[in-house]
């Protein structure tokens, strides 16, 4: 009986275990705004492709200061971007890119991406926003 309760035990402890990195995943609105549009043009600093998101930083000259500031973008999971054509290589430092979407509510300078088009080829992809399934009311 005894090895049966543990045996329970572990296998609950591994189920609630296996369940937290969900828990933990946060809702569009939970941290951007809908209706706080924006279109930013800059050149990628850094591409950090991975689970739940990937995220990725460019460098964007404010055109009525000149000063330039470091901005991260939120995308969809790998598989998602890669559902919509993208590949790893698809972005490369560098690059310049130009990017849709919805500014964070804090004032941060973070962006959940819709869509981001590379400059070098014109070539639009969808970011696999979590805009998409949000309720934007």
């Amino acid at each position: 009986m005894r090895r049966y309760f543990l045996g329970f035990l572990t296998l609950t402890f591994a189920s609630l275990m296996a369940v937290a990195p969900a828990l933990a995943h946060h809702s569009f609105s939970a941290e951007f705004d809908a209706k706080k549009p924006v279109k930013l043009q800059g050149y990628v600093t850094k591409v950090e492709w991975t689970n739940p998101h990937v995220w990725f930083y460019m460098s964007v000259k404010d055109a009525t200061t000149g000063k330039t500031a470091i901005w991260g973008f939120e995308m969809g999971p790998p598989h998602g971007l890669q559902g919509q054509g993208w590949q790893r290589e698809t972005m490369k430092l560098g690059d310049e890119v130009i990017v849709e979407g919805s500014l964070a509510k804090n004032g941060s300078n973070k962006v959940n991406a819709r869509n981001v088009t590379l400059a070098k080829t014109g070539k639009k992809y969808g970011a696999a926003s979590s805009q998409d399934n949000a309720d934007t009311q």
